[in-house]
Parts: structure tokens; sequence; C-alpha cells
């Protein structure tokens, strides 16, 4: 039996700030340059504003969702709305928040023919950000002590319980802060609270470099494409501005460990941090695509290739981890709409559909 790839792919996070960008314009652009995907793709924002729901290069038509803050059924309601506008057969989610609705919806989206390649709701509660040791031991190698907070009287005095600045301040699903003192830190708990909710993590600062990677599990143990990645400039937020891939055993030892352990399905990306005396400590585990996916068409190793071939139940043979030396630096470009698409978005929630290649062929 032929696999069918899907042809009329969703992609969430079309958030695509300069210094945080969403991973979902640079999936929509690797699903572009896919040699397996010529169909149609259709970006999924949360803002009137989110930057990708206005490049019809990337993404044919475009569509706002309600927040998930907003319940399982409303996000239902409204992909519902979206699938029978779009006729779509897959969804790719790329939001940390997102997902474990996403992961409860996804009978509901097997009825309705749409395909999705996501953890279950235990392998995406391992990965929380409060059980890092835990997930490190299956790596084997460290990690920083991680604690979750409910108050700012945390700040006064850390010593008491160990800690001191600087430290990192970390939302449940999102976002993190270095904060050198008190009040640094007490700011960051408030916004980072006010968006992202309790409790808020707290977790050890570790001086040194750090490395990523990124790559799908197929469900089974097996990680596939590996695509490892030094950062060479970053935000002040931290995010990367240009990187580099590497090749790094150790790196990607751990993450095939805990790959292997958790049985992981869909997207992930690992981030470690290598310290002085060549330690390496888990930092982090993202359930998603980095907003640095492109890299992977970049270096010959398009990962949304991959998971489309997953999705259609077609076996993945392994692969080599992709090799280093391909450099990749972002840019910010200023892009010009008509009013008129976006008063659309605004009033409609969505932007009105572009014609893809396939379908102006006779």
């Amino acid at each position: 039996m032929t696999a069918r790839y899907p042809t009329r792919i969703a992609v969430t996070g079309m958030n695509a700030r300069p210094d945080n960008p969403g991973p979902g314009v640079a999936v929509a652009r690797c699903l572009r340059e896919a040699k397996n995907f010529d169909g149609h793709i259709v970006g999924l924002g949360y803002e009137a504003l989110d930057p990708g729901l206005y490049l019809p290069r990337y993404c044919d038509a475009a569509y706002l969702l309600p927040y998930p803050s907003s319940g399982d059924a409303a996000i239902l309601e409204r992909l519902v709305e979206i699938a029978e506008q779009e006729q779509i057969d897959a969804l790719i989610p790329c939001l940390d928040a997102e997902l474990p609705s996403i992961c409860r919806l996804k009978e509901a989206l097997d009825d309705m023919g749409i395909s999705t390649f996501v953890p279950d709701l235990e392998q995406l509660t391992l990965r929380n950000k409060d059980r890092l040791e835990e997930l490190a031991g299956h790596a084997g190698i460290d990690s920083p002590e991680t604690k979750a907070i409910t108050s700012v009287d945390f700040f006064r005095d850390p010593k008491k319980d160990g800690w001191d600045y600087p430290m990192v301040v970390k939302g449940i699903f999102y976002d993190a802060a270095v904060v050198k003192n008190k009040e640094e830190a007490t700011d960051a708990f408030r916004r980072i609270s006010r968006e992202w909710g309790l409790p808020v993590l707290v977790q050890k600062f570790l001086d040194g470099e750090e490395v990523n990677l990124t790559a799908v599990g197929d469900g089974e143990g097996r990680l596939l494409g590996a695509v490892m990645m030094k950062k060479l400039a970053v935000t002040d937020k931290g995010k990367a501005w240009a990187g580099v891939t590497i090749a790094d055993e150790t790196l990607y030892k751990a993450s095939r460990a805990l790959v292997a352990a958790t049985k992981w399905r869909g997207p992930l990306e690992v981030e470690v941090m290598i310290t002085g005396r060549h330690d390496y400590h888990l930092i982090e585990i993202n359930p998603r695509f980095p907003a640095w996916t492109y890299l992977s068409h970049g270096a010959g190793t398009n990962l949304l290739e991959l998971l489309m071939k997953l999705m259609a139940g077609e076996k993945v043979d392994d692969a080599p981890p992709a090799p280093a030396g391909t450099l990749y630096i972002r840019h910010a470009e200023d892009n010009t709409i008509p009013l008129s698409m976006y008063e659309s978005v605004v009033v409609r929630g969505n932007r009105l559909a572009i014609k893809s290649k396939t379908e102006e062929q006779p």
C-alpha cells in the first residue's frame, strides 16, 4: 500500500517577534521547501499581528485560534470551522502551551481525518520542567537544581534555602530570564506568572556554552534526523540569532537515551549547557520544533520531510546526524500588506486564501 502524505497542513505558532520568535514560520518554510510536499499550508496564530499570518509565500491561508486557556471545546470548535473551509488533513502544533489540548483532542482530530504526530499526555507530563532531574537521569547527564515556587517571598532571602544570585526564572510552559538580584527576580516572576500562570520555576544558573539538538522521535524509541546547533549570537531573551551545526557525540547519545527511555513521539528540542570542565547539564526539553528549525533544511536534513513520512505511516530508516559546518543568521524583515488583509483577520479571524501551485494546475 502506497503511503499517503498530507497535502493540506495547518501549522500553529505564527508569532515571529525578532527577539522571541515562534517556530511556525520556520516550520512552514521547511514544509514549502520539502521534497515530498507541494500542497496547501494554513498558518494558525493567536494574535492579529502575528507576522506569519501575512506571509503568503509560506502560508496559503491564515486563521486565528482561541487561546489555549479557552479550553479544549473552544479549540476543537474552531478547528472544525477551519477544516470545513480548508479541508486540512494534518496539524503541526508548534507551541508548548497548546500541546496539552492537542494531545487530548487527538482522537477527535483523527475522526475528522486530521493527522497529528504528537506525544501522549504521559510523555508530555514527563518532560515538564519540574521533572528535569528525572529526565537527566535517563540521559545519563547532570541537570541544574530546579524548584517550583508560587510566591515572590522566595527571592527575599534565597540563601536560607541554599540558593544565590544569579539564577534563572522560568515559566512552566515557556519563557526564561536570568536575574541578578531580588528586584529583577520579582519583576520576572510577576511577568512570567501573569502570562503563563503558577507555579513559576527557579533554576540554578550555570555558566557555560549552550548546545541544542532537534529531531523527531518515532514513538518506538528511535531518534530520527538529529540536527545539533551551537548559538553564535543571541537576543536579549537568549534566543538564537545566529548558529552553526555541530557534531557533539555526548549530546547525541544523551538525546538518543532520552528518546529511547520515553519512547517520545513527535518533534523535540533538547537544550544542554556544557560547563567549564566539559560537564553536560540538561537544561530543558521542548516538545516541539524550535524556531531555528529551518537550519535542518539548510543542513540537508529537512525534519518536516521525516515528520510527513511518519504521519503517513511510512517506515523511516535511521540516518546519521546532520553534518557540522552549516551556519545560519536570522534577520528581521519588513512586510507590507493591504490594510484589508489585516482587517479580515481582526474582524473575521482569517486571511483570504491564496491558491497554491497544485490548485492552479489544470
